[in-house]
């Protein structure tokens, strides 16, 4: 399978290359794994899992994963403002990989 992707001309036209394209980055993977853990989270609750992350670098990533239709965001119009953030179905669908990535991860950490 991943010849399929080795022999292709241009590797920026491959779907690995896609995926790659979409979960990239130092916060956007722990940001889904956090959706796919504790399901609808708040920017707060987001931001002390992440932990040493800024407010501005959590929304950039927060945006381009609703941008890209793994998220969903949804805001209540109160005071204090409440921002909640869950996974699409699109996002769901995308932790059967994560799920794998973890599972490798824990069998070959030495």
């Amino acid at each position: 399978m991943i010849s399929k992707y080795i022999e292709s001309a241009n590797f920026e036209d491959t779907g690995f290359s896609y995926t790659l394209s979409l979960i990239s980055g130092k916060h956007k993977p722990v940001i889904l794994y956090c959706l796919m853990e504790f399901g609808t989270v708040r920017f707060n609750e987001m931001r002390r899992y992440l932990k040493k992350v800024t407010d501005k670098t959590l929304s950039m990533n927060l945006k381009e994963l609703e941008r890209d239709g793994l998220i969903v965001r949804k805001e209540y119009p109160q005071i204090p403002p409440k921002v909640e953030y869950s996974l699409t179905e699109r996002g769901k669908s995308l932790m059967k990989i994560l799920d794998l990535l973890c599972v490798w991860g824990e069998e070959n950490r030495h």
